[in-house]
């Protein structure tokens, strides 16, 4: 079974992060600033949600492959990966919260680590970094 979402999408470290959010919101601007750091592409726009057994992949249409927009440029090639593993889940917020509720989502049985980023902060890759390498602190 699949899904198609709006977001974008890439691998860093072989772990993929969906980003999401409004039009407009910063998804292709975080996602360039993480392929600034290591990451690869792997969907810009519309990213393609499949349950497997072990867990939920992320991929994008192959036709697109590479491809992101580049606000102020237009559509440019990038770092890509074709999928990668569903490892952390990011909302684009203006004011997240200091202290959240939850820090994870669920999809069916799968748990996995959510966060709310302000994407014009600069910090915004390395907090998506850090959520990917397991070093927030549980909540309580």
């Amino acid at each position: 079974m699949s899904f198609r979402l709006h977001g974008t999408a890439v691998s860093a470290g072989g772990r993929g992060v969906l980003i999401r959010g409004p039009s407009g919101a910063g998804k292709s601007d975080l996602a360039l600033r993480l392929i600034d750091r290591g990451a690869a592409l792997i969907a810009d726009d519309t990213v393609i949600l499949v349950r497997h057994p072990d867990g939920l992949m992320l991929s994008g249409d192959p036709a697109f492959a590479g491809q992101i927009e580049l606000r102020g440029l237009g559509i440019g090639k990038v770092r890509n990966t074709a999928s990668a593993r569903l490892s952390a889940i990011v909302d684009l917020r203006a004011d997240p919260p200091r202290f959240p509720l939850t820090r994870a989502r669920l999809f069916g049985p799968f748990a996995i680590p959510f966060a709310q980023i302000d994407p014009r902060a600069a910090s915004a890759p390395i907090l998506v970094e850090l959520l990917l390498n397991g070093a927030v602190l549980p909540l309580g």
